[in-house]
């Protein structure tokens, strides 16, 4: 068993990742937690019985006592992953670090930097390397399953409710408080494509706008809140009452109140975020994005990010010499269409929990990394990890400026670029 504490007890620390004590306490046991939301704070000391004295405000606090466990579960916000890293790699800590590493690229980095320089782990929650779906389209394609694979076409089907939550009105909607849409909800994907590519990516060019969750694009009779009397509540998709105000209980209803009642949550529907209109509200992130890239190997990528479907999944075809790759991860297939006429479908193994499983697989990994001293990081090191964020900060450059992005270039520039 290891000793572990928290750094953050969102619903990533508190349920997804967290949980695995829960479900493995002779493998994991968190001793402390550090989280200034009073409330979640004492949350998570319920459910992981985690004394008064060993409950923290801040990280802060926490690092400043002589070093309590093994390692950390660091999943605060996306700008305070960097200072409490770099602070738990020097007082000895072994660390999982929730992505986005940080939205600022010298950071990442300074952070896989200063592990590998420690001796200690850093380890991504990059899932999708874990998920046992994406790992099986990994395997077919290092078989050979398509022969050469040429060119790639990736959709992050965000989900249009999904967006509203989490990117319009939720923790994420705005660039300057958490970090840009590619970054946040597809820096997976970019490190995942890199991964299946397995080339150094040379070129990189995008696009993408906020479009549709901005006030010129509201209906007529909307209110500031779902709860104001809207005179179109009742039909809008994007309703706060219609997706919070039910008898369901995992996310994303216990995000907007930890008390899994009705009443909890319509207060919180007049007072806090989750209320508002989706086109009433202070976000900027893009709503849809494309992204082109061009590898070393003469593999080019095309990547779509778009809020605008039912459901909220990842859609691919990839194409090779003699075949091709196709799926979508909510059927749990892969389709493999050779040119002889055969066409083959795989089905992996799916496995229980968040995010088809990979929390807890990725949960699984880096307590036997601790335990084994094995401080590559695995596959989702820092090291390797800072090299495909680095991939979305040049496509949110050329996003920005219009340009098409040369990687070497970019790289060069974030290693002269000071941290503030």
């Amino acid at each position: 068993m290891i000793h572990a504490a928290v750094i953050g007890a969102g619903s990533r620390g508190m349920f997804d990742l967290g949980s695995y004590a829960l479900r493995k306490p002779h493998e994991l046991k968190f001793i402390a937690v550090a989280e200034p939301n009073e409330e979640r704070r004492r949350k998570f000391s319920e459910m992981y019985d985690i004394p008064e004295h060993m409950q923290f405000a801040g990280w802060e606090q926490l690092l400043a006592q002589p070093k309590l466990c093994e390692a950390l579960v660091i999943t605060t916000m996306d700008k305070d992953h960097f200072a409490p890293t770099m602070k738990a790699l020097e007082a000895g800590y072994h660390i999982l670090l929730e992505k986005p590493m940080s939205p600022n690229p010298r950071e990442t980095l300074l952070m896989a930097e200063e592990a590998e320089m420690r001796n200690r782990i850093l380890t991504i929650c990059h899932g999708m390397r874990y998920s046992t779906y994406f790992s099986n389209v990994k395997k077919l394609l290092d078989q050979g399953a398509i022969g050469r694979m040429m060119t790639i076409q990736w959709t992050e089907n965000v989900g249009y409710w999904h967006q509203a939550h989490s990117f319009v009105r939720g923790n994420w909607r705005n660039s300057g408080l958490s970090s840009p849409m590619l970054l946040q909800k597809c820096c997976h994907d970019m490190d995942y494509l890199k991964w299946i590519v397995n080339s150094k990516c040379e070129n990189v060019s995008s696009f993408g706008t906020l479009s549709h969750f901005r006030e010129d694009q509201a209906p007529e009779g909307s209110t500031a809140r779902c709860t104001d009397g809207c005179k179109v509540e009742h039909e809008c998709v994007y309703s706060a009452i219609k997706l919070y105000l039910n008898d369901k209980e995992d996310w994303p209803q216990r995000v907007v109140s930890l008390e899994p009642t009705l009443e909890a949550r319509m207060k919180a529907l007049k007072e806090g975020p989750y209320g508002r209109c989706v086109y009433r509200c202070d976000n900027d992130v893009v709503d849809h994005q494309v992204v082109n890239l061009q590898f070393a190997n003469e593999v080019t990528v095309a990547f779509t990010m778009t809020a605008f479907t039912r459901d909220v999944s990842r859609s691919f075809k990839i194409m090779g010499t003699t075949g091709e790759l196709l799926g979508h991860s909510k059927t749990n297939e892969i389709e493999i269409r050779h040119f002889s006429g055969k066409t083959e479908i795989v089905r992996p193994e799916e496995h229980e929990g968040s995010h088809g499983g990979a929390d807890a697989i990725i949960m699984q990994n880096f307590i036997r990394q601790v335990e084994s001293g094995d401080v590559s990081g695995g596959i989702t090191s820092g090291v390797e990890s800072a090299l495909s964020h680095l991939i979305v900060f040049a496509a949110e450059q050329s996003r920005i400026t219009g340009q098409t992005v040369n990687m070497d270039q970019f790289v060069q520039q974030v290693r002269n670029v000071p941290v503030s």
